[in-house]
């Protein structure tokens, strides 16, 4: 039977590694041979001296748990791979611009990159990301940091779109085996801050179709975004193929650009 299990051994100050003895081995592509230990580069006290020492023992350990129960699920399932030193090694801002690519450089993704390096610095190796560091980029955040020429700082929701995409990255990275821990399963999310949404009544969207506007798109796609709720991230994307159905019973299907959920949203003839 295939078995995970977590093992300590003995080193200098005072301290004892962490590691994985897998068993079966498993093949490692770096060296072309079997492996069976893997070390987590994780380290307790060996005789904790006072209890900060006594909590980052107890921390160290529930993550170290973590990993073992992450990579015993894998091994069961068969999909359990040594992460390879070049890839951990590699730079985590390449593979960033990378994901935001693949989601057509919109604006969250972009400007999710540009914050994490005024924050860490364009070149960051893979090894070097922990739950301290994760941590500390969302505190930058939510010390409403400004990068751009207008030196105008982010609100707290905008911290908590950047700092999603973030989380989304380390979850691919872990999946392509960039990092050996799951990071972004494992540090929490910033809680949104709860907004006033302000909505109109039928009669004052009435005036405010009869209302004069100067450019005509821009009326278009102000009314359609009333009669529909769509944020204009996702009405600047929208494509005629994306609307079904027949008069009387049209819809869209689109997916949505801040919370990348695919969404089914009936509308009326009128917005058609």
């Amino acid at each position: 039977m295939s078995k995970v299990t977590l093992r300590k051994k003995p080193i200098s100050g005072n301290r004892q590694s962490l590691y994985l003895e897998i068993y079966p081995p498993i093949y490692n592509p770096d060296t072309g041979i079997m492996q069976r230990k893997q070390y987590l580069k994780l380290y307790i006290y060996n005789r904790p001296k006072n209890e900060t020492e006594k909590d980052l023992n107890k921390e160290t350990l529930a993550l170290a748990e973590y990993v073992r129960a992450q990579r015993q699920i894998e091994l069961q399932s068969k999909r359990f791979d040594f992460t390879s030193d070049a890839k951990m090694k590699s730079n985590f801002l390449d593979f960033f611009r990378d994901e935001a690519a693949k989601r057509g450089n919109c604006f969250n993704w972009v400007m999710s990159v540009r914050y994490f390096i005024s924050f860490a610095g364009s070149n960051v190796p893979h090894i070097e990301l922990n739950e301290t560091l994760c941590e500390e980029y969302a505190d930058y955040l939510l010390s409403c940091p400004s990068i751009g020429r207008k030196k105008k700082g982010i609100k707290k929701n905008t911290a908590v779109a950047y700092y999603s995409r973030f989380r989304l990255t380390l979850k691919e990275a872990f999946k392509k085996h960039f990092l050996p821990t799951d990071l972004g399963s494992i540090i929490e999310s910033i809680k949104p801050q709860e907004t006033h949404r302000p909505f109109l009544f039928l009669e004052e969207l009435e005036i405010l179709a009869l209302a004069d506007c100067p450019n005509p798109i821009v009326k278009k796609a102000g009314l359609f975004s009333a009669m529909t709720g769509f944020r204009y991230s996702d009405i600047e994307k929208l494509l005629w193929n994306e609307i079904h159905g027949t008069e009387g019973n049209y819809y869209i299907i689109y997916n949505q650009e801040k919370t990348e959920s695919a969404e089914y949203y009936p509308v009326s003839d009128q917005v058609i």
